[in-house]
């Protein structure tokens, strides 16, 4: 990563006899999942300033937080040391500012899904008094993609995504990644990890661009032949892939885990997935082999902010007349890590790991490792973004509640994205004498 100098600006207040400065540490350009310390200094002694922070995304909307602080004796402060003591959040919490951002509208989404552009937040220093005169400011550049890596848009056959490789000679080992988000391709979290080291292909979901909008089924052939295509990349040296995932995905990751020749995937990360295949029927060589489980839309509750709560309306799939929606986890080979928030409103994430647990060890299997997060909602994304409380369900058609409670949702991020880091690269086993081969 580029050192760049930090970008601040000092207002010099005439009733003050040193300047102000707003430090964004140890620089105010990095990665979107890394932390910044944000320090104030030539503050009056013990004076009381407001830090604000204000971010547009994609799409246009404002996103914005702000929170009091009390200089120490020297006129400094310090997030890192500092609590809020009111605003959009209280307490030591050192990225507050950045994942406590909300919305300017009800039930919006922040969208930062193209790689190449940066998510750039405005701090700002401002006087509690006369009318929170601005006293200093600083611009962070977040960038979702690494110095070095390769961004490379995929049309190959069937296969439609983009491709993210690291710089170096490699051998890397290779991840799918499956997002939907509104039925679209975000690159975020593929770019992400590949500037830590991973040779990402995110593909768009059901297939292909020429595809009409409304599908009636999915195909595993399809998420086989990305497998195949990813594979042959010249860095790629895993033997098999990693398949990363987050709700409808997520079943879809366990089918691909659990139908495909072994060897294909080595890992798959199921973020706040179903334990069984939903909503479309799945097919693999031109045969259905799972059929959909629906959704009972008599069971949303609307709330007072407009959003609905969706967590129930999923018919149970332990039920007779719905068992043949299953995943039959037990036939993979590989390993999993099943992500669950124990607070997501948009299905019973919980419920659904604890299915797929008892299932494997039934099946003698413990090629598996869980981990839930108290307090989470369901996207549970790359650290450091704003929290999303509600916004519009492309599958619903309406807002609906994510759930969690965005402090315990900004450390559940944080802890998961490195655990998933770590996950992959232990599973995965890089061969350099494959990649030579390649080459």
């Amino acid at each position: 990563m580029t050192v760049e100098p930090c970008e601040e600006k000092t207002v010099v207040s005439g009733k003050m006899s040193s300047q102000i400065r707003l430090r964004l540490l140890p620089r105010a350009r990095c990665m979107f999942d890394e932390p910044v310390q944000v320090k104030v200094a030539g503050l009056r002694s013990r004076q009381v300033v407001t830090v604000r922070a204000r971010s547009t995304d994609e799409k246009g909307i404002v996103f914005s937080s702000s929170a009091t602080y009390r200089a120490d004796g020297g006129g400094e402060v310090d997030l890192e040391r500092d609590p809020s003591l009111t605003g959009s959040y209280t307490g030591v919490e050192p990225m507050g500012l950045l994942w406590s951002m909300r919305a300017d509208a009800l039930h919006k989404r922040f969208h930062r899904t193209k790689s190449l552009n940066p998510h750039v937040v405005k701090f700002s220093v401002h006087e509690e008094e006369e009318e929170g005169r601005m006293l200093a400011e600083a611009t962070n550049e977040r960038l979702l993609i690494g110095d070095g890596v390769s961004r490379r848009m995929v049309k190959e056959g069937n296969v439609r995504g983009v491709l993210f490789t690291p710089p170096g000679r490699g051998p890397f080992p290779a991840v799918l990644d499956l997002y939907i988000l509104g039925g679209g391709l975000s690159e975020k979290r593929a770019s992400l990890l590949a500037s830590r080291g991973f040779v990402v292909l995110t593909v768009v979901a059901y297939g292909y661009d020429d595809m009409p909008k409304k599908i009636k089924e999915v195909h595993l052939d399809y998420f086989e032949e990305a497998i195949q295509f990813l594979k042959k990349q010249d860095k790629v040296g895993s033997k098999g892939v990693g398949v990363i995932s987050i709700s409808k995905t997520g079943d879809l990751a366990l089918s691909i885990a659990s139908y495909l020749p072994s060897g294909q995937v080595e890992a798959t990360v199921c973020i706040n997935g179903c334990s069984a295949n939903t909503l479309l029927p799945l097919y693999y060589k031109k045969r259905q082999i799972l059929p959909a489980l629906m959704v009972d839309l008599s069971k949303v509750i609307p709330t007072e902010s407009g959003a609905f709560n969706c967590k129930n309306v999923l018919h149970n799939p332990l039920a007779e007349e719905n068992k043949a929606t299953l995943v039959p986890v037990e036939h993979a080979e590989g390993r999993f890590l099943f992500v669950a928030s124990e607070d997501d409103l948009n299905w019973d994430s919980k419920a659904y790991m604890d299915m797929m647990v008892e299932r494997l060890q039934r099946h003698g299997k413990d090629n598996f490792e869980s981990v839930c997060y108290p307090g989470a909602g369901h996207h549970l994304e790359p650290p450091y973004g704003p929290y999303c409380p509600s916004s519009f369900h492309w599958v619903s058609g309406r807002p609906v509640l994510w759930g969690g409670e965005p402090r315990s949702h900004a450390a559940a991020e944080v802890q998961l994205w490195n655990k998933i880091q770590e996950f992959l690269k232990t599973q995965l086993s890089c061969d350099t004498t494959q990649t030579k081969a390649k080459l």
